[in-house]
């Protein structure tokens, strides 16, 4: 079982490394790879961990990138963690997502939903490996009360048309995908069918996308044919993946969406198309 799009506590994740190396682990998951928003600090330990039990385990990243204001998000497999370049690029995403929570908060108070985030950045800025966002102020809003889940968070007020909603600056998803290519990974779209952007998909293909998540827990099998028709059409890889973030209220485990054997092998031989450095 292949599972190459999952996440913990670095990012957006609920499950710390070794918690998720365990869950994958039981779940028969055989090859995987941590893919956490904007950070790879989960890596080597995820590395270890599922090494002692096992599991092959690969680099990635979750990279945010910006285009008419909304985000679109770029996997990056096989990425080289220690890359200059890639490092840089991700400490000013992380400083980014810091100022963006101060202001969330700022327009929740003006809302009357005032909000005590201060150990949330705190370990933001303590951490600074530690990626930030909406996510993790929708578990604020309900360990608070405001609401009743994270549903209910971005439903009310964290949604792109939320009122507490705050856009952010960010690099077009070309530089994000020449920024994995010069760390030496393979750059796809993630969940597309969540993004709804295939208008844009054939001009990231010729901008050197290499992959298009075809396979993905929020898909269902029209959605993957589409998408399997799209990659066809165009070139591309299809990777595929849960999308693991320990989140109950989802109902997604490790392995709750795989990558055919056959798509990992063509995966796996691309990883030599770009070279680090």
């Amino acid at each position: 079982m292949i599972d190459l799009h999952m996440h913990t506590t670095a990012s957006y994740g609920r499950c710390t490394p070794r918690e998720l190396v365990d869950r994958a682990s039981a779940a028969g998951v055989t090859v995987m790879a941590v893919t956490d928003h904007d950070t790879t600090a989960s890596v080597a330990e995820v590395h270890a961990l599922a090494q002692s039990r096992g599991v092959e385990a690969h680099a990635g990243i979750e990279i945010t990138a910006v285009e008419d204001g909304r985000d679109i998000h770029v996997l990056g497999y096989f990425v080289n963690p220690a890359e200059p370049r890639l490092i840089e690029f991700l400490r000013v995403q992380r400083e980014t997502r810091v100022k963006r929570v101060h202001v969330i908060a700022a327009r929740l108070a003006e809302l009357g939903v005032p909000m005590r985030l201060h150990e949330l950045l705190h370990e933001a800025q303590r951490n600074l490996g530690r990626s930030i966002g909406r996510p993790q102020v929708a578990r604020a809003l309900q360990r608070a009360g405001h609401v009743t889940d994270t549903k209910d968070a971005f439903d009310r007020f964290l949604s792109n048309d939320g009122p507490a909603f705050v856009s952010r600056p960010g690099s077009p998803p070309e530089v994000v995908i020449g920024i994995i290519h010069r760390a030496g990974g393979v750059a796809s779209l993630a969940h597309p069918g969540r993004t709804r952007i295939d208008s844009r998909i054939k001009a990231f293909a010729i901008a050197g996308l290499d992959a298009l998540e075809v396979y993905h827990s929020d898909h269902d099998e029209a959605t993957v044919q589409r998408y399997h028709r799209m990659a066809s059409d165009l070139g591309l890889l299809m990777p595929g993946a849960s999308d693991f973030h320990g989140d109950p209220t989802d109902g997604v485990e490790p392995g709750a969406s795989t990558l055919p054997p056959a798509e990992w092998e063509r995966l796996s031989a691309a990883r030599r198309r770009h070279v680090i450095g």
